[in-house]
């Protein structure tokens, strides 16, 4: 029984090896285009702002009704593609080698035609993805990558067309039919690559200080909340590259991030990432918006994980959080039913004890340095907080719908005072588990 209890304990710790991202090379005759709509305004990640040969996009626009709606997106050279449709809910995904997107701001924020709206961005390092929502089925009539002509930039370009439901699910691949819950290993043609073990630091076997993962969320495709020029995204990691910076200036800890830049990282692997490397504590930076009819709200607010949502605020931001991988255009298997066994549940009831003790610590420091919300610790069902024996909290350090909080969010003295509190908490949360528990992991 030990040992099973051992094997069932740790069980998917390991990660998953990294599918090699293919891409087809379509092509078509040309079509006719309409013209750009407004200007490309500079937005390209950091990482594809220092490598100045990936290719260039320009300019994105829609044209067409309900029945045919077309894509264009301006590039500087031709590119290779792969795109095909999901269900449930329906979407088109384009897959494309790394792309520095230079597009105008709002840019897939508008519906037209067949199409909700569209996101684009870096799902891993060499690969982009452009993501479609749809109103309903549809078929991929034609894509195809035309040549520069007559004053024209080379174009990719997409022709959806309405189908019904049954054609629809015909078209999909087998691994991606709605009736089917396919493996990560066996939906090749529609997962991210997850994390590679020779993206993590290797851990010196002397080396017995506690390792904190420090997950800043969203990346890449996923933008999380927006205010104006400023994204959830680019605000939390800078928010988490300056606390390891002072967690790892105290010598006392090692950490590890689960992304130093702007690349999306799957759910499950954030946690993977967290249970591989035996982590000792999770902290999980966001900044959360509330929709307008939902008024406004201030303040840091700290989360834990439960199968019950505390409030209905709770609730919403765990299934906004939790939709992050459908955001990048698929959704990948949850974890496996190992979650059910008692001896796991038996670990997880010590692991909630030592994340609540943890949120209450930072509670405690935070609220004497930033602004709180009213009701600071809260708890709901983040996937992201749910590695059975790492204490894991998310952190929502302000509302960017919040002018005040936004206002905080890109203070540099605000963030020094933000970082500083948890640093302090870290230390309380170590000093006394260490002294009652031994060693640290």
């Amino acid at each position: 029984m030990e040992n099973r209890a051992k094997h069932l304990i740790f069980l998917g710790c390991g990660l998953l090896c990294a599918a090699a991202l293919a891409l087809g090379v379509a092509s078509a005759p040309s079509a006719a285009e309409g013209p750009p709509e407004g200007q490309p305004a500079p937005a390209a990640s950091a990482s594809a702002a220092s490598a100045p040969n990936f290719p260039i996009a320009s300019g994105a626009r829609l044209a067409g009704d309900d029945k045919q709606t077309r894509f264009i997106l301006d590039l500087d050279r031709k590119i290779e593609f792969r795109a095909f449709p999901l269900a449930d809910p329906y979407r088109v995904v384009v897959d494309i080698p790394q792309v520095n997107f230079q597009l105008a701001a709002g840019t897939g924020s508008a519906a037209r035609g067949l199409v909700k709206a569209f996101r684009y961005g870096l799902v891993m390092p060499g690969g982009s993805r452009i993501v479609f929502d749809m109103t309903g089925p549809v078929k991929i009539a034609n894509s195809y990558v035309l040549d520069a002509a007559n004053g024209q930039p080379p174009r990719l370009v997409l022709d959806f067309e309405q189908v019904d439901r049954t054609s629809f699910v015909q078209s999909l691949a087998p691994e991606s039919r709605p009736e089917l819950k396919p493996s990560i290993s066996e939906a090749t043609t529609a997962t991210i690559p997850a994390v590679t073990t020779a993206a993590l630091p290797p851990v010196a076997a002397t080396d017995s200080r506690p390792l904190i993962v420090i997950d800043p969320g969203h990346g890449g495709i996923d933008n999380g909340t927006q205010s104006g020029d400023q994204t959830e995204k680019n605000l939390v990691l800078g928010f988490g590259l300056a606390l390891r910076d002072r967690i790892e200036k105290s010598g006392k800890y090692r950490v590890v991030m689960t992304r130093s830049d702007d690349t999306f990282i799957p759910l499950n692997d954030r946690v993977k990432i967290a249970r591989s490397q035996s982590a000792a504590l999770f902290v999980s930076i966001h900044a959360d918006a509330l929709p307008r009819r939902e008024g406004d709200a201030q303040g840091a607010t700290i989360y834990t994980v439960s199968d019950k949502a505390s409030d209905a605020e709770a609730e919403r931001l765990a299934e906004a959080e939790n939709k992050a991988d459908a955001i990048a255009g698929v959704n990948l298997t949850d974890e496996p039913t190992e979650v059910a066994d008692i001896l796991i549940d038996l670990a997880q009831r010590e692991t909630k004890t030592f994340s609540n003790r943890f949120a209450r610590l930072l509670m405690d420091e935070m609220k004497s340095t930033v602004r709180m919300h009213k009701h600071p610790l809260k708890s709901a069902g983040f996937r992201v907080l749910k590695a059975p024996d790492v204490p894991s909290v998310l952190v929502e350090i302000g509302y960017v719908s919040n002018k005040g909080d936004l206002e905080h969010l890109v203070s540099e003295n605000w963030r020094n005072k933000a970082v500083g509190s948890m640093v302090q908490a870290i230390d309380t949360f170590f000093s006394k588990r260490l002294a009652t528990a031994g060693p640290a992991k």
